[in-house]
């Protein structure tokens, strides 16, 4: 089962992950100044994205320039990965593409651990991601455990216009 077919509740069922609500749950979280490179990239193609309509343009014309530059900012000791295959444990149906995922490596070769962040673009339904994040965010802390690399959050994020 790829990882679009996961519906939260789904996920709550088969591996017994329990949502809470947290109010805040990174405190005070610091601003940071985007580029003038990064303004001028979104000023000039966000529209774009926007008017195609469709996740694929959302995802290159919008999302992945702002991923490059977190990437650029964090500096060389992260990887980041663009459609990749990241199938974990086919029993559990943990298989398919991660729209967008970030690695605590140097390597752009092959996902590496531990995987620390995953992100998915959706297009009009915000809801419809988050089934789908949340496999992917299962499956990358399955990944890191068998690797022996466990951490103890794994990030994961769904954009919609």
């Amino acid at each position: 089962m790829p990882y679009e077919d996961f519906s939260i509740e789904k996920i709550q069922d088969e591996f017994s992950i329990v949502i809470r609500d947290i109010p805040n749950p990174f405190g005070i979280a610091h601003s940071v100044e985007p580029s003038g490179r990064l303004r001028s990239l979104l000023e000039e193609f966000a529209p774009l994205g926007s008017s195609i309509g469709t996740e694929k343009a959302r995802s290159e014309f919008i999302i992945a320039p702002i991923l490059a530059e977190i990437k650029k900012m964090v500096g060389n000791g992260v990887s980041l990965f663009s459609g990749n295959r990241f199938d974990v444990d086919k029993e559990k149906g943990l298989t398919g593409y991660c729209d967008f995922l970030f690695s605590f490596s140097s390597s752009q070769i092959t996902i590496s651990t531990p995987v620390l962040a995953i992100v998915e673009a959706k297009n009009e339904n915000i809801n419809t991601g988050f089934g789908q994040c949340m496999a992917e965010m299962v499956a990358a802390r399955i990944y890191n455990q068998d690797r022996q690399k466990p951490v103890d959050t794994v990030y994961g994020c769904v954009t919609t216009r």
